[in-house]
Formats: C-alpha cells, structure tokens, sequence
C-alpha cells in the first residue's frame, strides 16, 4: 500500500439525536453470543447509528471499527485497515501480521491465523464493525473473512453492516444458532420511536395523530422521517403538511429534498452539491474542492444543523454525508452543473496528491476522465508500491486505462504486464509486451529524449524508463518458464542482466531467480545454486529480505540433492538470523526455516531436536511461513512419525499434505504420491503401491530425469519388495534400474541420492546372495554419508541394514559410524507425545473429536453429535492418531489422558 491508512475510518461515527432502541439493544445483546451478527437493510434506515448508540465505550468490551469504501476492494487494503482497527482497540493484537500487511504482498489467511491466535488471549470481549460491508466486492475478500469468521476465538464477534446480505453463507450460520440478524423490518421505527424521535431528538412540537400520520406515510424509514423532520421546523401548519404528504419511498426522498435544499441559503446549497464528490469531508480538502476558505465553519453549520453529516473522529475534523443524501445530491449535481463535476474532482485530486494520498488522487483523477492525469499519477506511484510490495493494487487502476494511453507510456506498459503476470493472467501478455517493444530495444531506449513530446513519448519516471529494456527481458524469461521453454529462459534472463543496471538490485535478482529455477530444472544444480545465491544478495540489497526466504529454501533444497546436510544447516541458521529483526519481530518465512532444520536433525537421528524445530515452526503460526509451508510442514512431521515407527500416523499427514500442496515454480522433485507410496511399501501393501506407480506412469524403462528420480527410486523400492516375496524378475529388474539411477546421480552430482541408490544396492546385492558386491556398495555409502551426519537414510531399512552393518563390522573393524547407525536400528528412539508433549496441538474440532472419542459413541453417533459426515470425523480421527503418534482409537484415549487432554 502505497500511503498511510485514513485514521477516520476507524472511528466508531459519534452521533447526536440517537434514541434508545431497546428492543434492537436486546437483539444485539444476543450478538455477544454469536460468532456473527448481520444488520442489512437499504440505504437510511439506521443502521450506523444504531450500532454506534449501542457499542458506546463501557467496561467489559471493546470496539474495533471500520467503515468501509469502494476503495477497500484490495485484500492487502482491506485486511490492514481491519488488523488496524483490532490491534487498537485489542492492546496489539495482531501487530505482527500488520507489519506484514504493510510491507509484503502475501497470501492474507495464514496471516489471519496470526490475528486470531493473539486474539485468543485477550480478556474481554472485542466486536469488530464492518460498516458499509455491501461495498466489498472481492470475491478474495469474501474468502477471508468466512475463514476469520470460521476460527473466531468465542469472545470475539463480528458485526457487518450493509445495503445487501454478503455473499457469505449465512444459512450455514443461521443452523449452527451462530448468526443473529437485524432486517429493515425489524430497524423501522415504531410509532412510539418516532414520536420519540421527533419530539425529543428534533424538537417538534407534534401531535399523537400528526406523529401516527407522518410514521404511517414513511413505514417507519428513519431517514424519511428525518428529512421530513427538518422541512416540519419552520412549518407554521405541520398538520397540513403532513397531511398532503404521501407517495412512495423515492418520491418521498425527491420531495423532501427539494424541501430541504430549497430552504437552504445559496451558498450552502452550492457548498453541499460541490462536496458530494468526496467520500470524506475535512476542512482544508473542502476549501480546494470549493475554491473558499470556510470549510471547517460550514461544516460545524452543517453538523449543528443535522444536515445529515457524520462525524468520523472525535475531535470532528473528518465528517462524511449519510450515503442516501450524498447521492442524491451527486444526482442533483449532474442534473444542474454537470460541466462541473470534473473540475470538481481535479481539485479533490490535486489537493489528496499534495498532502500524500496517492491512492484518492487517483481515483479522483479517473473520476474526472482525467485519464492523462490518471496514468501520470499511476506512473509516479509505482516506486512506492514496489516498495510496499503492493502492485496488486495496478490491476485495480491500469486496466481502467485505454490502450493508447498506455502504450504512449511505455513505463506503464510493462507495469501492466507485471500486473497481469502477478493475477496469473498470462491472456495478451505477448501483445503488451509488442507495444512497449520500441522502446525496449536498448539502442532505441538509450537514444530516446523523454523530454520530446514530439515522439508521442510519455514519460514521467526517467529512471523507471531507463531500466525498461532489462526489465522487459525479464518478463520474458518468465513467460518462456512459463510454457517450459527453459533453454529460452536461460538465454533471456542472461540477456536481462547484460541490460539491467548494477544497482537495480531488485531487477537483477528477478533475472537470477529466473535462472536459478531453469537451471534447477536441468539438473545443473551447481549453477542453480550460484544463481539463487545471487537472487538472494539482490533481494538483501535491494531491502526485501522477506523474499530471501524463498531463496533459502531453494538453496537448501539443492545442497540436499547434492548430499550436503552441513551446508543446509547453515543455510537455514544464517537465514534465520535475517529473520529475527532488531524490533524483536518474526519476519515471514522463519516457519520454513524451522522446518528445514527440523528435517536435517531428524535425518541426523536427533528426533527430539526435529520435534522441537518443528513445534517453533507451528507456533509462529500460518503467518510465519511462505505458502508452502502448510504442506512442506506435514511432510516433515510425517518424516518424524515415520522415524518412530508410526506408519498410520505418517500416511494420514502425508494425505493432508497432498491437499495442501500448492503448484509453484519450483521442481517438485519429491513428490507427496511418491513418499505415500514409500511408506505403503514398508507397511507391505505393495498392490496399492504398485497402483501407485501405474497411475502415475512410473516404470523401470522410463528414460531418466533428475525431476522424476526420486520417483524412479521409490519405484526400485517396490521392485526390492516383491523380490522378497520369492519374485526373481522383481529383483533383477531392481538392479538394472539402479544402475542406470546410479549413473545418472553420479553424473549429475546429486550425492545424496547416490547414497540412498547405493544402500538399496547392497540391500539388493545382499538377498541376491552376493555379500561382498553388497558391502561394497555399502562402503560407498557411509563413505559419502559419513562427513554429513547422516542417519536414518540406513536406520529406516530396518533388520536387513542391521544384518550388513554387522557384517561391514566384522570386515572393517571398528567404526564408530558403523556402531552408531546399527545402534539407531537397535534402539530406536522414543520420540512420542508423552515424552516431550504434542508436536502439533490439536485444533478445536479435533478436541471436539477426541473429547467424544473418549465416550461409548459410535462414530456415526459422533457425527450426528458434532453434526457433520462421517467422513469428516474419521480424517479428523486420523489426524488426531498421528499428532498423538498412536494407531487406535484406546490407544488415543490412553495417550490423551497422559497428556491432561482428557479427564
């Protein structure tokens, strides 16, 4: 987000003449019960002040308020102004996920689970306002806040106001008793309200059957009544007015606003129809829309006078009109100075431009079909929304843009294509990126007088448009791994660096990156890894250090294939240190950080140390790691259960793994199908990993890639398998694919495979009846996994590795690495939950879940109780077993009780 946040709009509006709804006060009061509570009705019936009368400031609860605008239709927008309003009124909660709101692009829910996770710990009650709520239209948006909704701590409630029923399901709600509704029908005044109301709140001095008549004529509308009330205050004969009152609702809303503005002096009549542009009112903004200097007087006019203004912070600087009067005075204003309106909003954008409000001079410009001014501003915005990394923002504002005008701005032009590459709308990139090709030509680009309005050249950004022939180059290397031409890739990345200047850090590590995942995908992993290596210095340089993360990964990823344990360690360690900000903040992307320590100690046999690795990963949150986290998380974990011999438990966290699993630019080389099939085989169900590898077209003749190795091992896993059920032909079809996988990794450096593929030689040698085949290509292995720790790659073989490791004794001698790893086979480490506690805890409805599983309930009678399908309750049984590392539903019992999880 390119600019600060508007403070008035997380003011809960201050009104004057509210009444005491009792009967709606109960209602709400019921709201403190429930996880949601809707008032919706059409525009004028009251339902701001309602709210505002009834949240006032009081013990017990506090209030986080947002009103809401068209402009919120951004996720990253809309969720810091929410996050804003919660951390102020809840004592900081959620602060870290705002840093992050307003310093990265980022998926929006893991950050959600930030928020409610610190809103689990505050002790009163909190209700959060979304005022206006019918103007989001993001269906983005909408998502989250089912799934804030969907995880509300029981103290927390929401409450949405608006003109129409959000797109949210409210029938699910409804049936749960978690949704309370307040309707039109329910918001119209009574007869005894509106007697209140005129007599009390607006002064008049009315009859019972005046007060009945006039109720009776607008069904109770409030706003009716309230203009109706200011044309009834200079009325010698209110009863002969409201007598000859009558019509429907618009026709009343007409009438009564001629009434009104009529009996207005000219000067206000003109001051109300020029500011009805502005979404927002504050003196000095209504002083450069008006062109006078008594904003902030005639507002307080206004204010004084229930001209339908509502202040919006309490020192009443920012004021905005009731909706229903804004527009009709916007109608009026096209209807009698239509010439106007544009100038109008030129002076509202010039003056949000000069006071730092790049957004509302935008909007502003495009409203006065200013579309030069639009572009200009845009183009001078861009800096700073790269640097609040916000460009999700231009595909709001450059589609709105003609085609002309962009491409007479050729700074524009490629900020398109980045935003249409962002949203994954890849439909027309060719063509955009042909209209800026003139001017990404270096000859031409460095030739090309920005200055020289004679070329039909519009440039507002001089250095923005010097680094345009690089940075095209680098969208078009994105294109071409796009559609997997990696040759192309490689050869219009090197081209972008030859382009980019050396200080366009930010540029230059997107051509490394690109590289780096080319290179990655040729199995020349040496130059992958100085590439990312680069990405990530740029990345440092240019001060985005949260998308070093990514880097980092990726680095340890590949010194992983290389077999070199250490220097992933280090990666992770020194990434951390990047991630532990001076300000004592978590940044985004120290989860997977932990995780991928979690995963080396586990290889290293140090289960406990993974266990706690990985429990510092999921109590930083969804919030603390990149989106694949949630899924790269589980196979870790499930790589821990394994360890400790709990197959079931591993297979179910396997499974919501695949379901996680989110498509990315990076290789999948270790795929989730592949690692299930690992563990069906040892758990002997060789028929559903055969199916396995019929299903995904893995067989031993397949030419070999690194991309597909891991599979092809897993595949020669099975082939050992069924050799030793007495199948000769398995075996040997075992050994000639190991072979040529042997080869392959050797050639491609990728010793950590070539330590696995020659374990399972000697395993194979070994049942083959060839021993001394079998230790050799044992010795080969330790050598290599020796220097880097490694341990469970031989401990997970179980009695067969057992058997050659006492063999490789009697040969060698003594080894303390050969003692170590048969040590691991011999007593196995006991890493379960009793031990050291839960390694992931249990989420609500898992508790739900285990609480009835410790009951005599059979589990359709637990679906019925919890009132879902059985379905559901069996996976979340299943997830229940594994994050108890137990495989039955006692066995659970007995644990969860262990743990004080169960009476």
């Amino acid at each position: 987000m390119a600019g600060p946040l508007l403070d008035s709009k997380l003011m809960a509006p201050r009104l004057r003449g509210a009444i005491a709804r009792r009967r709606l006060h109960e209602r709400l009061a019921r709201g403190a019960q429930s996880r949601l509570t809707l008032v919706s009705a059409p525009a004028g019936f009251g339902k701001t002040t309602l709210l505002a009368e009834w949240l006032a400031p009081g013990p017990g609860h506090s209030v986080a308020w947002v009103s809401l605008d068209r402009r919120d239709n951004d996720p990253g927008l809309f969720w810091s102004y929410v996050v804003t309003a919660i951390s102020t009124a809840a004592g900081g909660a959620g602060a870290e996920a705002l840093s992050v709101l307003r310093s990265t692009q980022t998926p929006v829910e893991p950050l959600l689970a930030t928020v409610l996770n610190d809103l689990q710990l505050i002790p009163d009650d909190l209700f959060v306002v979304l005022d206006d709520y019918h103007l989001i239209e993001v269906s983005e948006i909408q998502d989250s806040v089912l799934f804030f909704l969907e995880h509300l701590p029981p103290h927390v409630h929401v409450i949405i106001a608006g003109r129409t029923d959000p797109p949210l399901p409210l029938a699910r709600f409804r049936a749960r008793g978690e949704l309370v509704e307040i309707r039109a029908q329910e918001l119209r005044f009574t007869p005894g309200e509106a007697a209140t109301y005129l007599t009390d709140c607006m002064g008049l001095s009315l009859t019972p059957p005046d007060v009945a008549a006039l109720e009776g004529r607008t069904e109770g509308w409030i706003a009716a009544l309230q203009l109706a009330a200011i044309s009834l205050q200079d009325r010698d004969d209110p009863s002969a007015f409201i007598a000859g009152f009558a019509g429907d609702d618009r026709y009343i809303v007409d009438y009564l606003l001629e009434e009104v503005l009529q009996g207005q002096p000219e000067g206000i009549q003109r001051f109300l129809l020029q500011t009805s542009i502005l979404d927002r009112l504050t003196g000095p903004l209504v002083d450069a829309v008006t062109g006078q200097d008594n904003g902030s007087s005639t507002l307080r006019v206004l204010e004084r006078g229930n001209l339908f203004l509502v202040p919006l912070d309490e020192r009443r600087q920012w004021f905005r009109y009731h909706h229903l009067f804004a527009d009709v005075l916007q109608a009026r204003l096209l209807d009698e100075r239509a010439g106007k309106v544009a100038e109008l909003h030129l002076r509202a954008s010039a003056w949000y431009e000069h006071n730092g409000w790049p957004h509302e001079a935008i909007d502003h410009a495009f409203a006065a079909k200013d579309l030069d001014r639009a572009a200009d501003l845009i183009e001078l915005a861009v800096p700073a929304i790269r640097r609040y990394r916000q460009e999700a923002v231009l595909q709001r504002w450059l589609p709105l843009l003609p085609r002309d005008v962009i491409r007479a701005r050729p700074v524009l032009g490629l900020e398109l294509v980045g935003a249409l590459m962002l949203g994954g709308n890849f439909d027309g990139v060719h063509q955009r990126l042909r209209d800026i090709e003139p001017w990404s030509d270096p000859e031409t680009n460095n030739a090309a007088d920005p200055a020289d309005s004679s070329t039909g050249l519009v440039v507002r950004d001089t250095g923005e448009f010097r680094k345009l022939p690089g940075m095209a180059e680098v969208y078009r290397a994105a294109l071409a791994l796009g559609r997997g031409d990696v040759a192309g890739t490689i050869t219009q990345a090197e081209h972008a660096l030859s382009l980019l200047p050396p200080d366009d850090h930010g540029g230059r590590a997107a051509a490394h990156g690109l590289l780096g995942l080319a290179f990655w995908r040729m199995a020349d992993l040496p130059a992958a890894h100085d590439a990312y290596s680069a990405c990530s210095d740029g990345l440092r340089s240019a001060g985005f250090i949260a998308d070093t993360f990514g880097c980092a990964v990726a680095l340890a990823d590949i010194r992983l294939a290389q077999g070199r344990l250490n220097e992933a360690t280090a990666t992770y360690e020194q990434a951390l240190d990047l991630a532990l900000t001076e300000e004592g903040q978590t940044l985004r992307g120290a989860a997977d950080m932990y995780v991928g320590l979690g995963s080396v100690h586990r290889e290293c046999n140090d289960l406990q140390a993974a266990a706690r690795f990985l429990k510092r990963s999921e109590d930083l949150g969804p919030g603390g790691g990149l989106p694949q986290n949630p899924y790269r998380s589980r196979v870790a974990l499930a790589a821990v259960c394994e360890a400790d011999g709990n197959l079931d438990g591993a297979l179910a966290l396997l499974t919501d793994a695949e379901h996680l699993y989110v498509s990315d630019f990076f290789p999948n080389v270790r795929p989730v199908p592949a690692l299930k099939a690992r563990i069906l085989i040892r758990q002997g169900r060789l028929a559903e990993a055969r199916n396995w590898a019929a299903t995904h077209g893995v067989t031993p003749d397949d030419d070999l890639h690194y991309l597909r190795e891991f599979e092809h091992i897993t595949l020669a896993r099975a082939l050992l398998a069924e050799s030793a059920g007495g199948d000769p032909a398995s075996l040997h079809s075992a050994l000639s694919l190991l072979d040529r996988l042997l080869d392959a990794a050797r050639s491609g450096g990728r010793a950590g495979s070539v330590i696995e593929i020659r374990i399972l030689q000697a395993l194979a040698l070994h049942q083959q009846g060839n021993p001394g085949a079998a230790l050799t290509a044992l010795t080969e292995a330790t050598a290599l996994a020796e220097p880097e720790g490694y341990v469970r790659i031989f401990a997970d073989e179980g009695p067969p590795m057992a058997s050659l490791l006492k063999a490789a004794l009697k040969r060698s001698g003594t080894s303390p690495y050969l003692r170590r790893l048969l040590a691991a086979i011999e007593s196995r480490q006991d890493i379960t939950p009793a031990t050291f506690g839960l390694v992931e805890p249990l989420s609500d409805r898992e508790q739900d879940v285990l609480r009835l599983l410790g009951t005599d309930l059979s589990g359709p009678a637990i679906a019925s109780e919890l009132s879902v399908s059985l379905n559901t309750v069996r996976t979340h049984t299943s997830r229940i077993y594994a994050k108890l590392n137990v495989n039955n539903r006692r066995a659970a019992v007995r644990r969860a009780r262990q743990l004080n999880l169960l009476p």
